[in-house]
């Protein structure tokens, strides 16, 4: 039976971040059957202007919390040493762009720990051409992706999914089986939660399959 995982994630989703250990953890434990596809849910759009007071303060107050709750290490550097500014659109072209070299999941990470560990803005495009050349990506393909109309589509496609699945904070995970969609549970510190969901639903489906089967003979 094959089933697919939806991981849907903003690269610059705090809670993505503390997140990141539970479901590298996860992924390792899962069957093989289950396929893992990652979605770019787009916390906010293109915004050149900079982000207000009173949300630095929230997201200040959302790393420390989350540094307390999961251990989670942040540089906090960065609220004195960038122009924070409220969007995500940018630092999810760059994470498709790197995709379109097959580098996607590890500019999603670069991004990631771009932001929490060394204080750079990952809304600048300056800050995702500085992780591509890191990455050993072909630099002039991925500038050129960056702003085209073709990766500008994928994100589309992608928000566009996130919406059909259902999803509105990030990080969710979504288990599709025989085209049927449900929800995951997704816990922070202990992945057996989550596996043990999967397992419950996949027992599900099979068990309908089953009683199905009985009555069509």
């Amino acid at each position: 039976m094959d089933a697919i995982l939806y991981y849907v994630h903003d690269p610059m989703c705090s809670w993505c971040w503390g997140y990141r250990p539970a479901f590298q953890r996860l992924r390792a434990q899962l069957p093989q059957h289950i396929e893992v596809r990652f979605v770019l849910g787009g916390l906010a759009p293109d915004s050149d202007q900079p982000m207000p007071e009173e949300m630095q303060q929230m997201l200040q107050h959302t790393w420390r919390r989350i540094e307390g709750q999961l251990g989670t290490p942040f540089n906090h550097d960065f609220w004195t040493h960038c122009r924070p500014r409220r969007s995500t659109y940018p630092a999810c072209r760059a994470v498709i762009a790197a995709e379109l070299q097959g580098q996607g999941e590890a500019m999603t990470e670069a991004i990631q720990k771009a932001y929490y560990l060394r204080a750079m803005n990952p809304s600048d495009v300056d800050t995702h051409e500085q992780l591509a050349e890191e990455l050993g990506l072909n630099t002039a393909k991925f500038a050129q992706d960056l702003t085209s109309e073709a990766v500008q589509a994928l994100l589309e496609q992608q928000l566009a999914l996130t919406a059909a699945l259902g999803v509105s904070g990030f990080p969710s995970l979504v288990l599709e089986v025989n085209g049927q969609r449900w929800p995951v549970a997704l816990a922070y510190q202990n992945e057996l939660t989550t596996l043990n969901d999967i397992s419950a639903k996949l027992h599900w489906v099979k068990t309908k399959a089953t009683i199905a089967g009985w009555f069509s003979q």
